[in-house]
């Protein structure tokens, strides 16, 4: 899977080459920081002067980083997804190698923090499944008509309280192996050259 940067997004990041690689490393350390315990203007306004740049900038800097490195490891990309998804930032192989040890060192710790924060998302919890087969009817006497019912059951937060919720869905066995064949093949698709590709050349 390959990540799709927004030109927000590449305009933050288009800082990165005007810094030291040693900067580079430690905007990776800040926004991590911030990432556990939240923003704080003082970090900001300290580097801004050390480096000679307008507080404007290195906030933002600092915010694309966390943001590239947030949903690098919310996805587990790989690291040839990771390099290829930065290749459309033009940065040099070296920037882009930094930045690549930044994931590989921090995506774990990232997904323990992520994994910690409040989402109004709902997620999954759990899933029952039931087979009905219905063997005759009025109008036929023998026949095999099989019927899947999934109930999938979901978690969220909604006004501070942790809730559950169910949704029922339905299908016949022959649809459902349809949409995992669909599914999977899109999977595969998506790990293509050809589509790496695409997503590099989508602005």
């Amino acid at each position: 899977m390959l990540l799709v940067l927004s030109e927000e997004h590449k305009e933050h990041l288009s800082f990165l080459p005007q810094v030291d690689t040693a900067v580079v490393g430690e905007f990776g350390r800040i926004a991590l920081e911030f990432l556990r315990r939240g923003t704080s203007p003082k970090i900001y306004e300290g580097a801004a002067r050390k480096l000679g740049v307008s507080v404007e900038m290195v906030q933002h800097g600092v915010e694309g980083l966390m943001f590239l490195m947030t949903e690098s490891s919310k996805h587990m990309i790989s690291e040839v997804d990771f390099l290829d998804s930065v290749l459309v930032l033009g940065f040099s192989e070296e920037l882009n190698q930094i930045l690549l040890q930044l994931y590989l060192q921090h995506h774990a710790h990232i997904r323990s923090i992520l994994s910690q924060l409040p989402s109004n998302q709902p997620a999954y919890h759990n899933l029952e499944w039931r087979l009905d087969v219905q063997l005759a009817s009025r109008a036929v006497r023998q026949q095999v008509v099989p019927m899947l019912t999934l109930r999938l059951l979901l978690s969220g937060v909604g006004d501070g309280v942790c809730a559950r919720r169910g949704k029922v869905l339905q299908t016949d066995p022959s649809t459902l192996l349809h949409l995992i064949s669909t599914l999977e093949a899109a999977l595969a698709a998506m790990k293509s050259s050809h589509a790496r590709r695409i997503f590099r050349n989508i602005k």
